[in-house]
């Protein structure tokens, strides 16, 4: 795929983009609008390090206090704290948990406390009660063991003091050595025993002044202004962003979907025949089927038209084209206004031209030119040898054109078509005109194009661009040549500008000029064939 093919890409499903950008823009943001905002408040808490005094902090004693500060993370959403917490506040317990995040920050003995809710000031505290009620619980758990223990420890000392007394009181009574001896030994031992209960005594004031200071709040949280939810301008880009992302997948699977022939490039491609002439969309203007270049000279349209009758009269110059058939693979591709077109430009070259009606099942040449169908191409052969073509055929408003209609609906199109008459009315035609020129049924539709096609001279195939599908043209060029047809090449029709199609313009007049060529042209100057856009330079 080219370039120039991405840029018509982007032209013909920029409505697409712009329509699913800016629509999912709209509504991410009526829906941020809309939802009710979030706030978050967070307070810092500080893990201390509980060391002795007289000694240096280990690397143990770190790693120890992470692991810590990971169990405190836990531990400040359990159930009871949760409990507390809601009580001290007056809410709704259930509510809470799901609104509380606590995490350790990395390579910090710090935890942080978030909280999210649409009440700023709830949050806030909620935020400064909760690590202070787990403070306040973790404190009386702790200082409750260490209070037993040293409880503990210090009615062991008395006791052990009074035994210490009482032995010395005994030593200073006994007389005998072998009892004074025993109480000696007695009382080294109370002494030893006093020497470790006063050891576990300072240990067991030490744990208790750690249990009171390991977890402190060092940021308090503060109410917010500012929601963290829903952020709208960021949502709002963001939707947009996938909008168009959105957009480009459709329009792309589309393209890659679609079989349809849209340029001369597909013409070429899929028919292996060249695009003699591309032709815009007609703007109606009452009717579906205009003669622009009657009535319009001068728009772009009609110089399409002299193109490709141009490009037509280049295309057999060693035999000149006398009987031209129009026809196109399926209905409704625009054969009809094409031939009427194409034999309007031929008229004003001051030829005398023929156009004839041969689609003997759906005609409408009579309703193009205004003419009555009374008589036409069925009355023609019922005559045989000796009809009169003069009253047969019907005048229009350019001289040198003369229009002969289908005459009657016949029940047997396809045999009046290959019939021998049929055959003999041809050439019969063609001495009487310059150019005839055949409008045939579709050839995929029925079989009278397929029969009429081996006795022109010439087939050109109307294609609508956008419409006629890839298989249905590549069949009608093939049953066309299994007929032993000279396929000319294609018309691309319909070729819509504003959906990013490429317009293929030939010529642009000023006025004078367009009167000057003009002119030239109506009187049957030969003119240089024209280089399409597309013809590639030879290299």
């Amino acid at each position: 795929m080219e370039l120039r093919e991405y840029v018509a890409l982007f032209r013909k499903w920029l409505w697409l983009l712009v329509l699913c950008t800016v629509l999912a823009g709209v509504v991410a943001f009526v829906v941020s609008k809309n939802t009710t905002p979030i706030y978050q408040a967070s307070s810092l808490l500080r893990i201390n390090q509980a060391s002795n005094p007289a000694t240096s902090v280990a690397y143990a004693d770190i790693l120890t206090a992470e692991r810590l500060a990971r169990t405190y993370a836990n531990l400040l959403t359990t159930r009871p704290v949760l409990e507390e917490s809601a009580r001290r506040l007056g809410i709704d317990v259930e509510s809470l948990k799901e609104s509380i995040t606590v995490t350790p920050v990395r390579d910090a003995l710090l935890l942080e406390v978030k909280v999210e809710g649409p009440n700023p000031k709830l949050i806030a505290d909620v935020a400064n009660v909760l690590p202070q009620v787990f403070i306040d619980r973790d404190r009386e758990l702790q200082l409750g063991q260490v209070s037993r223990w040293r409880e503990s420890l210090e009615a062991e000392i008395e006791a052990t003091l009074a035994d210490i007394s009482r032995t010395q009181e005994d030593l200073k009574s006994a007389t005998d050595d072998t009892q004074k001896t025993r109480l000696e030994g007695s009382l080294a031992q109370y002494r030893t025993t006093y020497s470790s209960l006063l050891a576990s005594a300072q240990q067991a004031r030490t744990a208790e002044a750690q249990a009171t200071n390991n977890l402190v709040v060092a940021e308090p949280a503060i109410e917010t202004k500012e929601p963290i939810r829903p952020r709208t301008l960021t949502n709002t880009l963001l939707a947009a962003v996938i909008g168009a992302m959105l957009a480009i997948g459709v329009a792309f699977l589309i393209e890659y979907l679609d079989d349809t022939v849209k340029t001369p490039d597909d013409v070429e491609r899929v028919s292996g025949l060249s695009t003699l002439g591309a032709i815009a969309r007609l703007k109606d203007g009452g009717g579906s089927r205009q003669i622009v270049a009657w009535s319009r000279t001068r728009v772009p349209e009609s110089e399409a038209y002299r193109t490709l009758r141009t490009n037509i009269q280049f295309s057999s110059v060693d035999k000149p084209i006398k009987a031209l058939m129009v026809t196109s693979s399926s209905p409704s591709e625009g054969k009809s206004t094409t031939a009427a077109n194409l034999a309007v430009v031929l008229a004003q070259t001051s030829q005398r031209v023929i156009i004839v009606d041969t689609d003997l099942r759906r005609p409408v040449l009579h309703k193009v030119f205004g003419v009555p169908n009374n008589t036409g191409l069925t009355t023609a052969l019922l005559a045989g040898e000796a009809v009169d073509l003069d009253l047969q055929l019907q005048s229009t408003e350019i001289d040198t054109l003369k229009v002969l209609t289908s005459g009657p609906i016949p029940p047997n199109p396809s045999e009046l078509l290959g019939s021998h008459k049929m055959a003999m009315l041809v050439a019969s035609l063609s001495d009487h005109a310059d150019i005839v020129i055949f409008d045939s049924p579709p050839v995929l539709a029925v079989t009278d194009a397929a029969v009429l096609s081996s006795q022109v001279d010439g087939v050109l195939v109307v294609v609508d661009a956008g419409k006629t599908k890839e298989q249905a043209l590549a069949n009608a060029v093939a049953e066309l040549q299994k007929a032993n047809a000279n396929v000319l090449g294609i018309a691309l029709n319909r070729l819509d500008t504003r959906r990013g199609y490429n317009y293929y313009y030939y010529y642009y007049y000023s006025d004078e000029e367009n009167g000057d060529r003009r002119g030239q042209s109506e009187k049957g100057s030969a003119s240089p064939r024209i280089r399409l856009p597309w013809h590639r330079k030879p290299a």
